[in-house]
């Protein structure tokens, strides 16, 4: 993979989760750096805002389109979308997300299956139905935002984890398959970030401080320009997600997890 920055000049970006936080400025950003956007979310009028927004601040075109990519056939609807504003995708950035907080036993069934379907299922379709024209025009690049929670299984966030530990895996096997094929892959892994997926879970769901979502968005472009396959958001967060979780014993690392977590119903899509 080429270590060069990647430039979106004249690329079209679609970003998922597109309405706030971590989505909503790598739009912004890539706005920036001269990048049309298609913007995918399920609050329109959040989306027609932003997109009004980016198009008055720069010279490039930003497209809202709002769609629940968890329900089923979402993804091959929002494919018919884009393909009628007549646009090629050079860039996805895979943010969509939520997770879920409580014990597995007393979740609702049929909530933890939204979220396998939107973190993993729709991930994943949208990935490889948009991968074969990238590699047909040997240029483009693949942004999967998984999360620290990747690197351990965390007591009452058992899906969650688990689905951003497929993201990761997901991510790191697609880089390998790609490597020279002129299409960049990369998983980013960010930490607690002020973001609204904490604001229905409570603030004292995770402790610690958190990182902006300015702080992700560039981490994520400096590792994407260097050619990496995954990067951990913080050096702190890097530390525990490489270094600490792989020397604690494996009993240990579940407990620790699972004090940072109080167990909670409650759910936030992002």
């Amino acid at each position: 993979m080429s270590r060069n920055t990647f430039d979106f000049v004249q690329t079209t970006v679609l970003v998922t989760g597109a309405s706030t936080g971590i989505g909503a400025e790598f739009a912004r950003r890539l706005a920036e750096r001269g990048a049309d956007l298609v913007l995918v979310a399920r609050s329109e009028d959040k989306l027609i805002a932003l997109a009004a927004e980016l198009e008055a601040a720069h010279p490039i075109r930003a497209i809202p389109v709002a769609a629940d990519l968890s329900a089923p056939g979402a993804i091959d609807t929002l494919i018919g979308k884009v393909a009628a504003h007549g646009v090629e995708i050079d860039v996805l950035i895979n943010n969509a997300g939520f997770g879920t907080f409580g014990d597995l036993a007393t979740s609702d069934p049929v909530r933890i299956d939204q979220e396998i379907d939107l973190n993993v299922g729709a991930l994943t379709s949208l990935t490889t139905r948009i991968l074969p024209g990238l590699i047909a025009r040997r240029h483009g690049a693949i942004i999967n935002v998984a999360s620290n929670a990747a690197f351990q299984p965390i007591p009452y966030m058992a899906v969650y984890a688990a689905t951003k530990a497929y993201v990761l895996s997901f991510t790191q096997a697609l880089w390998g398959e790609l490597h020279g094929s002129g299409v960049r892959v990369l998983a980013v892994c960010p930490g607690p970030t002020e973001t609204p997926f904490f604001e229905i879970a409570g603030n004292d769901v995770m402790l610690g401080s958190r990182r902006t979502t300015t702080d992700v968005v560039r981490s994520a472009l400096r590792a994407l320009d260097r050619g990496r396959p995954s990067v951990v958001d913080g050096i702190g967060n890097a530390f525990v997600a490489r270094v600490a979780t792989r020397l604690a014993p494996e009993r240990l690392l579940i407990r620790v997890a699972g004090r940072y977590v109080s167990p909670r119903s409650s759910h936030q899509q992002l």
